[in-house]
């Protein structure tokens, strides 16, 4: 067995009990209060007790407490898998998105998901799903907007004879049933 790590000696356990209660975050007030039980002199084991953990962990949090303080006792979050598109790649799909398809070329005359993740497959051999690549547009400030049916045959300059002249029935003044008093 190896010796155990000593706790860095800037803290005491009075130090590390105000810690605790004055923390917002539940884990790392357990983790501080683990600790502090070190710091009084008791064993690891009944660290580990208090933090419901085993003793690895506790030299663990040992660590991250001598490396950081007690900030070292939060809860970091998971870096997760990093990015398929690089930002070259997610430029170039930002460009060909505003641009536009053009029909005699990429055969679609509007970008759907299916159609952006065969042109990234063509263009850089990365295969996404189609949620993927939704969720990257969000994040490039792209919105779905659907255009509103317009007829193949429609005539822009006859619309204006069409459109409604008279105001809404809700907007109109209603004959009042009764007088009014004055």
């Amino acid at each position: 067995m190896g010796a155990a790590i000593a706790l860095r000696e800037d803290f005491t356990a009075l130090d590390l009990r105000r810690l605790a209660k004055a923390g917002k975050d539940a884990a790392q007030g357990r983790r501080l209060l683990a600790l502090a039980e070190i710091y009084d002199g008791c064993r690891r084991s009944d660290a580990a007790r208090i933090g419901a953990v085993g003793l690895q962990v506790i030299r663990d949090w040992v660590l991250r407490f001598n490396a950081y303080g007690p900030a070292g006792l939060i809860d970091r979050k998971a870096p997760g898998n990093p990015p398929k598109l690089n930002d070259s790649q997610r430029q170039a799909l930002a460009a060909i998105v505003e641009s536009g398809p053009i029909p005699a070329i990429h055969g679609v005359v509007r970008w759907r998901l299916s159609d952006l993740r065969q042109w990234i497959w063509q263009e850089f051999a990365i295969s996404m799903d189609e949620r993927s690549i939704g969720r990257a547009l969000k994040a490039m400030s792209f919105v779905r907007i659907t255009a509103r049916p317009r007829h193949h045959a429609q005539n822009e300059w006859v619309l204006e004879d069409f459109k409604k002249t008279s105001p809404p029935r809700w907007r109109r003044s209603a004959k009042p049933s009764r007088p009014i008093p004055q």
